[in-house]
């Protein structure tokens, strides 16, 4: 499924006292610091995620992975595209980082998903009705703001 065709979810903005090329590097730690620990490979698994395993160079380019992503697009410094499939839906995580100043940076998370069938419903109010997901993009969004500043 194309990325532009996947229902708009949410997205969460942070600014942060640093510029875009550190923002940059600490997306990309924080990202893969994130998503590579043991348990998240085991979930990967669990929902039989596209991708269950780190792979590919670092810093993040296309191609590299994570469990429950792939890198599709990564422009240093402006943009970072990742998605992700398993059997209940369909997703991505747009990251882009705009200057607000030379020493300041707004780095914006727009989240993406489709969710089919019942069980897609279901999991659909587990992940986004009891708001897991809005705790879980502003911990990341905070701990990318933190490594970055």
């Amino acid at each position: 499924m194309e990325i532009a065709s996947l229902p708009y979810i949410d997205e969460h903005v942070t600014v942060i006292a640093a510029g875009t090329d550190d923002v940059w590097r600490s997306l990309g730690e924080t990202l893969d610091q994130s998503f590579s620990r043991p348990g998240m490979a085991g979930y990967a698994r669990l929902v039989r995620s596209a991708d269950r395993t780190a792979s590919g160079p670092r810093p993040l380019v296309e191609g590299s992975t994570f469990p429950g992503f792939r890198v599709v697009a990564a422009v240093p410094g402006r943009e970072l595209v990742l998605k992700g499939r398993h059997y209940f839906s369909s997703y991505a995580l747009i990251f882009r980082l705009e200057d607000v100043s030379p020493e300041r940076s707004r780095l914006r998370a727009e989240s993406r998903a489709a969710f089919p069938g019942l069980a897609g419903g279901f999991y659909r109010g587990l992940v986004i009705g009891t708001g897991g997901h809005v705790v879980g993009m502003r911990r990341l969004l905070s701990a990318i703001r933190r490594r970055s500043e």
